[in-house]
C-alpha cells in the first residue's frame, strides 16, 4: 500500500524517519528534535486541489498537543508531587517503609514494593527523583552497593505506574488521546489495574529472583561526599518527635554519607566517641562534623532541629528560607570576636549553623566559635540574603546551597491527605482527572504546602513539550494517511488474526518506546492502531490498551524512561546494563499482555 501514498504521506514519512534517526543517534535534547520535526510539517510546501501551499499541518492541528488534556494533567500532577516534597511527606513515607534491611534482596524488597504502590498513585517521574537521593544514602549507611538498588527501583516505579491512570504521564496522555480524537469518556482510575497489577508483581519478582546474575555491581563516576569542607553543627533531638528513646542506630545518625556524629551533650555531660547503641534523649545535643550536602539532610531528619537557638529568632518563616555558604573575608568586622559576641544574627539578619576552617573539626559552641579569615560559614536566611551580600566585602565568596529549602513538615498531614482526596475523586468518578489534578494542584498552593514559584519549577517542562510535540507529529500521520498506509502494511505482514496483530502491536510500541521514549511512541502509534482496528472490524479498545500498556513499560534502555535516565550516572550504569536486567523482562510483559488484554477487552 506504500506506492499509493500521497505527497503528503511522503513528506510526514521522511519527515518522521529523519526525526526517529536523531532522537536514536543525536546527543540534541528530544524536545528540540521533535519540535524541528513538526515545524518542517507546518511548513513543508504541498499541492492541493492543484494549488500550491505550505503546510502539511495547520498550525491549529500542529498545536493541538499543547492544549491537549492528558498533557495538562501531567503538569498539575507535577505541582501536586512539589507539595508532597515540600512538606516532606514523601520522605516521611520512605523512611516508614525501608527502615533496616538484613541482605542485599531485603534491601530490594524495602524499595520496590512500597516503591511500586506509591508509583500508582503519583507520577513516577518526580517520585524516583524524591526518593533516588535518599536510596542512595540509605545505601551508604548499610553500606550497599547503589548499582543494586537505584535500577530496581526506577523499574518499580515503572511497573507501579501501570497500576493504575495516574501512575505514569503516559497513561494519562493516552487517555488524554482518545478523549480528544476518539470522543471517549475516558478511561477509570482502576480500569488498567487488573493487567497492571499482575504484570507489576511478576515483574518486581523476576528482578528480586534474577539481579543477582543480570544487575552488574557498578561504581558511579563520581562519589559523593569528598569535600574539604568539614561543617561543624549542633542537633537537638526534639522532646517530642520520634527519635527519643531510640538508640543512634535505630534512628538512622550512624554511618551517615560525609557526617560524624563527635559527642553527645546531655545536660552538660558530654559523651564522646558515640557508640551505636546510646539510647537519645529528649533534649540531647548532638555535635556532627561533615560536608554541606549532609547537613542539609540532617536537617531534613523528623525529631532533629537545629541546637542554635538564633534561628528561632529570625524574621522569616522558616520554610521561606535557605542556607547560605559565605567565606570570611579579611576585612570582615566580626574577625577576632564569637559568633555570639559579635551579634552575627542581628547584623546580617542570618544564623550561623555550622561552621568549617580548612578541613579541622572546631571542637566549640556555634556561638563560642571565634570567627577567622577563610573561614566558611553554613547560615539559615532569606532568599535576598544573596543579592544583599554578594557585593559586600565581608565576605569573599556567597553561595546558596542546592536543594536546602527547609521541608514544611507541618502540612504533611494535609498533603498525604490531598493525595487520598484526588485519588478518592477520580475513582468514585466525582471528577476528571484533569479537574481533580487541578483542583488538588491549586489547593497546594493555597494551602502552602508549595509555593506558586516551587509548584512552576517543579513542571518539567521539557516532558511536556516532548509529548504536546509527539501528538502533533501523530496528527499529521493521521491527516496525511500514513497511518493508514502503515496499519495496512502491518496487516499485509502479519495477517488479519486479532491477536497476533495485538501481539505486533505491543513489540512495535514497546521497540519504539525503547529508542524514541515511552510518550512519543505511545502518540506515534495510537493513531495507527486505530486504523488497524478500523480495516479489521473489531474493536479499538484492545489495541489503545496495548499501547498504553507496553510504552508505559519500556524499561529496555535508559532513554526509554526518565526515571530510567535519572538512575543512569548515579549508579554508574552502562547502557547494556538495562538490556541485560530489562530485555528479558520485556519479553516476559509482552507475553503476558498478548494474553491478558484480550480477556479483558474483547476484540
Amino acid at each position: 500500500m506504500i506506492n499509493t501514498l500521497s505527497i503528503d504521506a511522503w513528506i510526514t514519512l521522511l519527515v518522521m524517519l529523519v526525526v526517529l534517526y536523531f532522537l536514536m543517534r543525536s546527543k540534541r535534547a528530544p524536545d528540540a528534535i521533535l519540535w524541528c520535526g513538526l515545524a518542517v510539517l507546518m511548513m513543508a510546501p504541498v499541492r492541493k486541489d492543484g494549488i500550491w501551499e505550505f503546510g502539511i499541518l495547520s498550525a491549529g492541528d500542529a498545536l493541538s498537543g499543547l492544549a491537549n488534556e492528558g498533557v495538562v494533567t501531567i503538569a498539575a500532577m507535577f505541582a501536586v508531587a512539589a507539595g508532597l516534597k515540600e512538606t516532606g511527606a514523601l520522605r516521611w513515607l520512605s523512611h516508614n517503609f525501608l527502615g533496616t534491611p538484613s541482605s542485599l534482596m531485603s534491601a530490594q524488597n524495602r524499595i520496590m514494593w512500597p516503591t511500586a504502590t506509591i508509583s500508582a498513585f503519583m507520577n513516577n517521574t518526580p517520585l524516583v527523583a524524591m526518593l533516588l537521593p535518599m536510596i542512595d544514602e540509605w545505601s551508604k549507611q548499610h553500606r550497599l552497593s547503589a548499582s543494586k538498588l537505584l535500577m530496581p527501583l526506577s523499574f518499580a516505579s515503572i511497573l507501579g505506574g501501570t497500576c493504575t491512570l495516574i501512575g505514569t504521564s503516559t497513561n494519562l496522555v493516552v487517555n488524554g488521546w482518545i478523549i480528544e480524537e476518539l470522543d471517549h469518556p475516558g478511561l477509570g482510575m482502576f480500569e488498567i489495574s487488573i493487567i497492571g497489577i499482575p504484570v507489576a508483581i511478576v515483574g518486581i519478582v523476576y528482578i528480586l529472583f534474577t539481579q543477582r546474575w543480570l544487575l552488574k555491581d557498578r561504581k558511579p563516576a563520581i562519589s559523593p561526599g569528598d569535600d574539604a569542607r568539614q561543617y561543624t553543627v549542633e542537633m537537638m533531638v526534639e522532646a517530642e518527635g520520634r527519635l527519643v528513646g531510640k538508640t543512634i542506630q535505630e534512628a538512622g545518625l550512624r554511618g551517615l554519607p560525609g557526617l560524624y556524629l563527635i559527642e553527645i551533650d546531655r545536660g552538660g555531660d558530654v559523651l564522646p566517641a558515640v557508640s551505636s547503641n546510646i539510647s537519645l534523649m529528649a533534649e540531647d545535643r548532638l555535635v556532627f562534623a561533615g560536608v554541606v550536602e549532609s547537613v542539609v539532610d540532617l536537617q531534613r531528619i523528623s525529631g532533629l532541629r537545629l541546637a542554635t537557638e538564633q534561628v528561632y529568632k529570625m524574621n522569616d518563616p522558616r520554610n521561606k528560607r535557605i542556607l547560605i555558604e559565605a567565606v570570611v573575608s579579611n576585612t570582615c568586622p566580626l574577625i577576632g570576636k564569637s559568633i555570639r559576641d559579635g551579634h552575627f544574627r542581628t547584623i546580617y539578619n542570618a544564623a550561623v549553623i555550622a561552621v568549617a576552617r580548612n578541613g579541622q573539626r572546631i571542637n566549640k559552641k556555634i556561638g563560642d566559635i571565634v570567627l577567622q579569615p577563610g573561614d566558611t560559614l553554613l547560615l539559615e536566611t532569606r532568599h535576598s540574603f544573596v543579592e544583599q551580600q554578594r557585593n559586600n566585602r565581608d565576605f569573599y565568596l556567597v553561595s546558596q546551597v542546592e536543594g536546602s529549602r527547609p521541608l514544611n513538615q507541618e502540612k504533611a498531614g494535609l498533603a498525604l491527605g490531598l493525595l487520598v482526596t484526588l485519588i478518592a475523586l477520580v475513582s468514585f468518578g466525582v471528577m476528571s482527572m484533569l479537574q481533580a489534578a487541578l483542583l488538588i494542584a491549586g489547593i497546594m498552593v493555597l494551602s502552602d504546602c508549595c509555593s506558586a514559584s516551587v509548584a512552576r519549577r517543579a513542571i518539567d517542562m521539557q516532558t511536556l513539550l516532548v509529548i504536546a510535540a509527539a501528538i502533533g507529529l501523530g496528527k499529521a500521520m493521521q491527516l496525511s494517511g500514513l497511518a493508514i498506509a502503515i496499519g495496512e502494511l502491518l496487516l499485509n505482514l502479519v495477517g488479519s488474526d486479532p491477536a497476533i496483530m495485538l501481539t505486533a502491536v505491543l513489540i512495535v510500541t514497546m521497540l519504539l518506546g525503547n529508542l524514541i521514549t515511552a510518550k512519543a511512541g505511545a502518540v506515534l502509534m495510537l493513531p495507527i492502531v486505530v486504523a488497524i482496528a478500523s480495516d479489521l472490524g473489531v474493536s479499538q479498545m484492545p489495541f489503545i490498551i496495548a499501547v498504553m500498556f507496553a510504552s508505559a513499560t519500556s524499561l529496555a534502555t535508559p532513554i526509554s524512561y526518565p526515571t530510567n535516565l535519572m538512575v543512569y550516572g548515579a549508579g554508574g550504569y552502562r547502557f547494556r546494563d538495562y538490556l541485560l536486567l530489562g530485555l528479558p523482562l520485556s519479553v516476559l510483559i509482552i507475553i503476558m499482555g498478548a494474553i491478558l488484554i484480550p480477556v479483558f477487552w474483547v476484540f
